[in-house]
């Protein structure tokens, strides 16, 4: 694989994490390559209208590389969100609309789908963006298929991400379609990623769509369920963990999470089953014992009943092969 040609596009009012997250997956994959004595696999250049230095949303200044006129057609193009999506330089859309289609690979973290939509880079394509501006992209751009739950879309040679750390995972994508699985998760590591989620993984995980209970025994149960799918988590178990009765937690624990605890153990369960599916060899009984399940038909159970697919063919989707051979 030859080296690869990235470019980011700045802007004014920027979502400096939309730049810098991506960025920073790009730039680890380059030096665990040196590391291992290989040639690195992106050169990355950034550019804005006219070179000039931009004021992200945060009130961080960055300057460029280059001016975006004079920069050549790359093979991969980075288009991030932020504030600035809604009124963007002419020049920057009218260079996507110019160039989009000639560059091989086209990705936008969280709002930067806008611009790519202003574009016309996503009639008649899939293409997410951060959940809460999901029904703004379909009502301004109607020919544009939106799609709200994933964290990432692809569609051909275009992909769209969700909101700001979403970036991070559609780049680490890219890196494990690039050099392998393998490099991909030790970045993540290394980024002290929680874990590398997979593009129709929902923007929001069970911990993050659940509340966060008020009280400290019941944040504390949350906790202890996260850590243990494997453990007892019955209701009575767990009310026993928050001193509480049976009937008193179930209760409480529905009124400040949102879920019930029997819901909420699903969920937990489930999520973790497809970290196991996903990152590791183990097999479909042993991650169904490690994740609470009886058996491998109660976890197969759980799976058509969440996901709508079987724990094998799950697997089978989402566990990407070897690392490819670089030319």
């Amino acid at each position: 694989m030859r080296t690869s040609a990235v470019l980011f596009l700045l802007f004014d009012k920027v979502q400096s994490l939309d730049v810098t997250g991506p960025l920073e997956v790009f730039t680890s994959a380059n030096g665990w390559l040196r590391a291992h004595g290989e040639e690195t696999a992106y050169a990355i250049t950034t550019a804005s209208v006219g070179g000039a230095a931009v004021r992200t949303s945060s009130g961080l200044r960055i300057t460029p590389d280059a001016d975006l006129a004079e920069t050549a057609v790359p093979d991969l193009v980075v288009v991030p969100g932020g504030e600035g999506t809604w009124s963007p330089p002419p020049e920057l859309t009218g260079w996507l609309r110019r160039n989009g289609a000639g560059v091989p690979r086209v990705v936008s973290v969280c709002t930067g789908a806008f611009l790519l939509a202003e574009a016309g880079l996503l009639d008649g394509r899939r293409a997410t963006t951060h959940w809460a501006y999901c029904d703004a992209l379909a009502e301004r751009y109607p020919d544009v298929l939106v799609s709200n739950e994933p964290i990432y879309v692809e569609d051909g040679p275009l992909a769209t991400s969700a909101g700001v750390t979403a970036g991070i995972d559609l780049a680490l994508a890219i890196v494990e379609a690039d050099l392998g699985r393998e490099i991909a998760l030790t970045i993540a590591r290394y980024l002290v990623m929680f874990l590398r989620r997979p593009g129709n993984q929902a923007q929001f995980s069970t911990q993050l769509s659940a509340q966060v209970a008020e009280r400290e025994p019941v944040r504390e149960v949350q906790r202890w369920i996260a850590e243990h799918p494997d453990a007892d988590l019955s209701v009575e178990a767990l009310a026993r963990k928050a001193s509480l009765s049976p009937r008193q937690f179930a209760r409480v624990f529905a009124a400040e999470v949102g879920v019930n605890p029997g819901q909420y153990v699903d969920r937990v369960r489930v999520e973790a089953a497809r970290r196991l599916l996903e990152d590791t060899g183990r097999g479909v009984e042993e991650v169904a014992r490690d994740c609470g399940y009886g058996t491998p038909e109660a976890m197969r159970r759980a799976f058509l009943r969440v996901l709508e697919v079987s724990p094998a063919e799950y697997r089978r989707r989402f566990r990407p092969g070897p690392r490819p051979a670089r030319h």
